[in-house]
C-alpha cells in the first residue's frame, strides 16, 4: 500500500466538521438553494462586511458590485445552461450546487485535502444522481450538469478531470480516474456540429483511466480494465484488458486474469448506438445557431462559373 492515514488537529477538525454540517443541513432543509450558496461563498471569501454594507445601501464600486452579485448563482450563467435539451427542473438546482463547487475550488481551502474532500463529498451527495461512500474528489473537476452522474463507493477522481454528463455517466466502485482525463457522454454530428447526440457512458468497477486520456461518448471501460495515459478510447474496453494508443486498442490482458478475460482483439468494438439516449426538444424552443454557417452539402451547391 502507498497511502497512510492523515488527520487534522482536533480543533481544526472540529471547525471543518461544524462548517460542513451547517451547509449540509441548509441544503437539506428546503431553503432556497441560491441563498445557501450565496451565504456560503460570501463567508468563504471573507466578504461579509462588504456584502452587508452593499445590502444596506452603502456605496460600492462597479467592480465590488459585480463581485458581490457573483456569489449568488442566480446572477450567473454556465455553458451548460445554453443546452436546449437539458432537464430544466433538475438543472435549476444542480446549477446552484455546481456554482458552489466551482467557486469553492477557487478558495485557498480547496487545497486543504482533509477539508476539501469532505466538502466535495457532501456536495456530491446533493448534486449527483448517486454518490457512493468514501469518494475522493480532487480539485478542478468539472461536469456538465452533475445530476446525470452516478458514482460508486471508494472511487477517486483526480485533479482537472472533466466528467461530461450531458447524456448519462456511470462510474463504478473502486474506480481511479487520473489527472486531466476527459470522459464524454455526448457527441456532435460530423456535418452539422450543432446536432448533438447523447449517450450513456460507463466506467465499470475497479477500472483505471490514467493521465490525460479521453473516453468517447457511449463507450464502456470494463471491469478491472486500464486505459493508458493519453489514450483515446473509441470503443468498449473489455474486462481486465489494458488499452493504449489513439485510437486505443487492447495490447494485453492484466496478468493473472487471462483465464477469465476475452481474447485480445485488433480493434475495440464500438457499441455506442446501443447506449444512445433519445430526447425531445420543447415545442416553443427559441433556439439559435451559434456558428451561423451554411450547412448545405457541397454536392448540392452549384459550382461557380469560370471567368471568361
Amino acid at each position: 500500500m502507498t497511502k497512510r492515514h492523515v488527520s487534522l488537529p482536533a480543533e481544526a477538525d472540529e471547525g471543518v466538521t461544524a462548517f460542513i454540517e451547517q451547509v449540509d443541513d441548509r441544503l437539506s432543509s428546503g431553503e432556497d438553494t441560491c441563498e445557501v450558496v450565496r451565504d456560503t461563498l460570501v463567508d468563504l471569501f471573507g466578504d461579509r462586511d462588504a456584502y452587508e454594507r452593499w445590502q444596506a445601501g452603502g456605496d460600492v464600486t462597479p467592480a465590488e458590485r459585480v463581485r458581490l452579485q457573483g456569489y449568488d448563482p442566480c446572477n450567473a450563467t454556465l455553458e451548460s445552461e445554453y443546452y436546449a435539451e437539458k432537464d430544466e427542473e433538475r438543472f435549476t438546482r444542480s446549477k446552484h450546487l455546481q456554482w458552489l463547487w466551482r467557486q469553492f475550488d477557487a478558495t485557498p481551502m480547496a487545497d486543504n485535502i482533509a477539508f476539501a474532500l469532505r466538502f466535495r463529498q457532501m456536495l456530491a451527495d446533493h448534486l449527483f444522481a448517486e454518490a457512493g461512500e468514501n469518494l475522493r474528489l480532487f480539485k478542478g473537476i468539472t461536469f456538465t450538469y452533475g445530476h446525470n452522474i452516478e458514482i460508486g463507493d471508494n472511487t477517486v477522481v483526480h485533479d482537472d478531470v472533466h466528467l461530461d454528463d450531458r447524456g448519462r455517466l456511470t462510474i463504478g466502485d473502486r474506480v481511479s480516474i487520473s489527472d486531466s482525463a476527459h470522459v464524454y457522454s455526448h457527441d456532435h454530428d460530423i456535418v452539422d456540429q450543432t446536432e448533438v447526440t447523447n449517450f450513456h457512458t460507463v466506467i465499470d468497477d475497479d477500472a483505471r483511466v490514467t493521465y490525460d486520456s479521453m473516453i468517447r461518448a457511449g463507450c464502456r471501460v470494463g471491469k478491472n480494465a486500464v486505459v493508458g495515459a493519453k489514450s483515446a478510447v473509441q470503443g468498449d474496453v473489455p474486462d481486465h484488458h489494458i488499452a493504449v494508443g489513439s485510437p486505443a486498442r487492447s495490447v494485453k490482458v492484466k496478468p493473472g486474469w487471462e483465464s477469465v478475460a476475452e481474447p485480445v482483439e485488433e480493434r475495440l468494438t464500438n457499441r455506442a448506438d446501443e447506449r444512445r439516449i433519445e430526447y425531445d426538444l420543447p415545442d416553443d424552443l427559441d433556439d439559435f445557431d451559434e456558428f451561423g454557417r451554411d450547412l448545405t452539402p457541397a454536392d448540392d451547391v452549384d459550382a461557380p462559373e469560370a471567368d471568361d
